[in-house]
Formats: structure tokens, sequence, C-alpha cells
């Protein structure tokens, strides 16, 4: 059985990400979980487990994405 949640979410962590998606989807015993930042169309994602309360894995996917984005813009010339 699977569930799939999308949701839109305001950054509190950092605000200069602004709007961030979420995908969250639950499979057995895992969550995965999938960030993307509509501006930069940069998407992360990490799996955890069910057990994980859904705060904690979204924020630890969207401090994966803030890394990704931040990465990307000191790759650009």
């Amino acid at each position: 059985m699977s569930t799939v949640g999308v949701m839109s979410h305001e950054s509190e962590i950092d605000p200069e990400l602004g709007e961030v998606l979420f995908e969250v989807r639950v499979v057995g015993n895992a969550v995965k979980v999938s960030a993307l930042d509509p501006v930069t169309n940069i998407e992360v994602s990490i799996v955890g487990s069910a057990y994980a309360s859904p705060y904690s894995l979204k924020m630890n996917a969207l401090r994966k994405l803030r890394a990704a984005v931040i990465r990307n813009a000191q790759e650009q010339p």
C-alpha cells in the first residue's frame, strides 16, 4: 500500500528558498520524501523510517535541498 501527499511549504528555516514542494510516499516500513525548489527546478529525495516523525523527515529533505541549491549556485559561472 502506498500513500502519496504533495504539499507546499514556505521555508521557515531558510527564507531565501521561498516555496518548497514536498511529496511524501509511504511504502511499507519506509517513507520517501522529495523536496523541490520550483525556482531552480532542483529536486532531492530522502528515505526514512515510516515511524519517524513527518516533521523530521521534511526538515531533513529541506536541509538537503538547501545544500543542493547552494552547491548549484556555486557551480554556476
